[in-house]
């Protein structure tokens, strides 16, 4: 079975306070609940107080990103042991604003998971057409591409553990939704193409997460969808009660498809 996961991705908002006081009161909502994982992404700085603020739950912390070197001159990056030291478990790679603002490619990504595993973490591994790409109807190939290219050199155990997150890059922050049957179009495609390179076995087992303006009143739907296993979510996991919803909407663990 397939555990689903809810992701919350908070960006650049929440000081250490808010995150603290956001984290007291969404750990004690999740109390109790089984049947899904949840993760939340804070900011750097917030990294140590949530992991501490969340010790002893069922909510896992990651970080946003990390650098693909364990330490050196590389200022203002954070490498993958420090983000284990401060208490994270989880990175996100790859994500579509670090590609789009940052210039991220397939390669660095690729880089970036490799550290995630070397220190331990596991990775939340972003892919994801843009709207143009979609339009022109490259998605399948862009997704090939970032698949091949993103998680080149990994193994099939190592699949088995990261989560690949799949983001329409259009409907995200755009109030544009990709339909429940846009996404399992997409998580379909995604984990034939995993069962090709990786085996079926392997594939079978990746979780798929979708992330394209996840909300209350769309999640139930997309998460009933037989590849999609949970959601990345963004804006929507700023407030406790909406996160809370999402995640309790989310709670049926899926079979394994059959090769």
């Amino acid at each position: 079975m397939r555990t689903p996961l809810i992701a919350g991705n908070w960006k650049m908002y929440k000081t250490v306070d808010e995150t603290v006081k956001y984290l007291s009161e969404f750990c004690a909502l999740m109390k109790g609940l089984s049947g899904v994982e949840i993760v939340i992404a804070p900011v750097f700085t917030a990294l140590h107080a949530a992991a501490e603020a969340a010790r002893g739950t069922n909510v896992g912390i990651a970080a946003q990103d990390l650098y693909w070197e364990r330490e050196g001159a590389f200022t203002g990056e954070i490498s993958g042991p420090m983000i284990r030291d401060a208490g994270a478990r989880f990175v996100i790679v790859g994500h579509s604003e670090r590609r789009t603002l940052f210039g991220e490619t397939d390669a660095t990504v690729n880089r970036k998971t490799a550290a995630a595993f070397a220190a331990g973490l596991i990775p939340i591994v972003c892919i994801g057409e843009t709207l143009d790409q979609r339009e022109r109807n490259d998605t399948n190939q862009v997704l090939d591409r970032q698949i091949t290219q993103g998680l080149d050199g990994l193994t099939s155990d190592q699949l088995t553990t990261l989560v690949l997150a799949y983001e329409p890059v259009w409907a995200i922050g755009t109030g544009r939704n990709a339909t429940a049957a846009q996404a399992q179009d997409a998580h379909a495609h995604i984990r034939q193409r995993l069962r090709q390179w990786f085996g079926g076995e392997a594939a079978d087992q990746t979780r798929i997460l979708y992330g394209g303006s996840v909300k209350p009143g769309n999640i139930a739907e997309i998460a009933a969808q037989p590849d999609v296993d949970g959601a990345l979510v963004g804006g929507a996991s700023l407030d406790v009660k909406g996160f809370g919803e999402i995640v309790a909407k989310a709670q049926t663990p899926k079979p394994k498809a059959q090769a």
